[in-house]
């Protein structure tokens, strides 16, 4: 069996704004920086290789954190296509009930020109199944909610069964058919 640690990185601009990042490469802010900067890694993460998304805010993060990460494209948040830059909130007043029937579709909810949290689901189980080294992660929200996901069954349909926490790594066991929860929210310890 393999831990992997993972974690969603440090603000950007559009964290603040709750704007719709997806692959947008935005790069941390000065405050993700001092967010980043601050960081440290639970004592029993220590050693575990580091990985990251492909994503700049992925890489300073873990760069910010010490670490010289290695790029990881299946770590890459779920595209939203022409969603980017957008609001949540402003989404659903601009679309209505098409968005409201669109989010009901749980893993199946998918944004113009964009990614189900399946399909994320589908391009992270040959990464998992290939792991061989407790690692850590850092990546995105849509990855990790993909990732818990695979690991407790939710269907993304209702609000998650536990709230992941900005800020706070979250360990799973990784072997077998799908992963699974160790520990979930371990403060990043400061």
């Amino acid at each position: 069996m393999t831990l992997l640690f993972a974690f969603r990185h440090a603000a950007t601009d559009w964290t603040a704004e709750r704007r719709l990042q997806g692959r947008t490469d935005r790069p941390l802010s000065d405050e993700g920086r001092r967010q980043a900067a601050g960081w440290r890694l639970p004592a029993e993460i220590e050693g575990f290789r580091w990985l990251t998304s492909p994503l700049s805010r992925c890489r300073e993060t873990a760069e910010a954190m010490g670490a010289t990460p290695t790029v990881e494209p299946a770590l890459v948040e779920m595209g939203w296509g022409a969603w980017e830059g957008r609001r949540l909130s402003d989404l659903r007043a601009d679309l209505g009930p098409a968005m409201a029937e669109n989010e009901a579709g749980g893993l199946d909810f998918r944004p113009e020109g964009g990614e189900s949290p399946r399909m994320v689901q589908a391009r992270l189980l040959p990464f998992l199944a290939e792991l061989e080294a407790d690692s850590v992660t850092v990546t995105h929200k849509g990855v990790l909610r993909a990732l818990y996901s695979l690991a407790t069954g939710w269907d993304m349909t209702a609000k998650p069964p536990d709230r992941l926490l900005d800020g706070h790594g979250h360990l799973f066991r990784i072997g077998g058919e799908r992963p699974e929860v160790v520990r979930l929210n371990l403060p990043l310890v400061r």
